[in-house]
């Protein structure tokens, strides 16, 4: 069979995406990064992915977020990314954004886990084969380690920059001390962090109330959220029940007995003030993290192209009244998971 050859739409940048600096920095990132945590792993079919990023890219979103233990399949994830890139977008490269990250668990022993610099960098390492790319824009460390002495970790993203296998480096889900350290270090060394990833959503806001976001824009970098939707909570997808091929059904990351009674009404209340808006309830929970001030891009992950042109929307619909923001911030407040 001969592979279809990919010719991006010429219109690309004129499909609505908008573009958002990075902190301090000179790096642009699309309101929308196209996140491959769940959806892209050896489960999933590769004429499926490799439609999903093709649309991604002809709609603007020029942001990838990938981790070396993406999959299911650790790693099958990245190697997704390196079919599809190799056969699509080589000649696109330099309009891509590429992250990476490493910090979880990927292989047995001692050496594959954690923030040492011979895990971080083993793992670019393998991370730069499975995705057939010469370097990443931005290489994370995924987590804290609370042994690894934090210079250790620091500066091996250094020297992943200085190597040339990553133009920036960012910070995933560190503690707020531990990352006013990292920011210091690593402005000091040259290399100033460009990002810091962690969860954000109208049910989970630990970082506007632990003081992570305030830290992160006092010192200039950009803030990338994922899990936008909570685990697909914050959609209409469980108003009428739990589907059969649902998050929950899976009883990993969302439990059946997480949707109650409570948490449907309350749903239910924010899928009528989407529907006033002319959203769907997953279109606003996205524009509601891109109104946020100090966000430069939001995650979302999708398991078709129609999954991804529903949340391409929610760049159209940013701006909430007063109002609004009140009712929907109320019945979010009430929803425990």
């Amino acid at each position: 069979m001969i592979e279809d050859i990919f010719k991006a739409d010429s219109k690309r940048y004129e499909a609505g995406m908008e573009y958002r600096r990075s902190g301090r920095s000179g790096i642009l990132l699309s309101e929308i990064s196209l996140g491959f945590w769940h959806n892209f792993g050896e489960t999933a079919p590769l004429e499926r992915s490799k439609d999903i990023m093709r649309y991604a890219f002809d709609h603007g979103i020029t942001s990838f977020d990938l981790a070396n233990n993406y999959g299911p399949g650790y790693g099958t994830a990245e190697e997704t990314f390196g079919y599809v890139y190799d056969k699509s977008f080589r000649p696109y490269r330099d309009e891509m954004f590429v992250a990476s990250k490493a910090g979880y668990d990927m292989w047995p022993g001692p050496y594959g886990n954690w923030g040492s610099r011979k895990y971080l960098m083993a793992s670019i390492n393998q991370s730069l084969r499975r995705t057939k790319l010469d370097y990443f824009d931005v290489f994370y460390s995924h987590r804290y380690d609370p042994e690894t002495p934090l210079e250790e970790t620091l500066q091996a993203l250094v020297d992943i920059v200085r190597m040339g296998k990553a133009l920036y480096v960012g910070i995933s889900r560190w503690p707020v001390e531990a990352t006013k350290f990292a920011f210091d270090y690593l402005r000091e060394h040259d290399t100033p962090c460009l990002i810091f990833q962690d969860r954000l959503n109208l049910i989970d806001r630990r970082v506007e109330s632990d003081g992570t976001l305030a830290c992160v824009r006092e010192n200039g970098c950009g803030f990338i959220a994922f899990s936008p939707l909570a685990q697909g909570v914050l959609t209409n997808r469980y108003i009428n029940g739990i589907p059969s091929d649902s998050r929950a059904m899976q009883q990993k990351f969302l439990k059946t007995s997480q949707i109650s009674d409570d948490l449907v009404a309350n749903i239910t209340e924010l899928n009528e003030i989407a529907l006033r808006r002319g959203q769907s309830l997953a279109q606003m929970s996205l524009s509601w993290v891109l109104a946020h001030p100090g966000v430069t891009s939001v995650i979302i992950g999708c398991s078709s192209v129609a999954q991804l042109e529903d949340s391409l929307q929610a760049v159209k619909s940013k701006n909430f009244t007063a109002e609004e923001l009140t009712s929907i911030e109320e019945i979010a407040a009430r929803i425990k998971l």
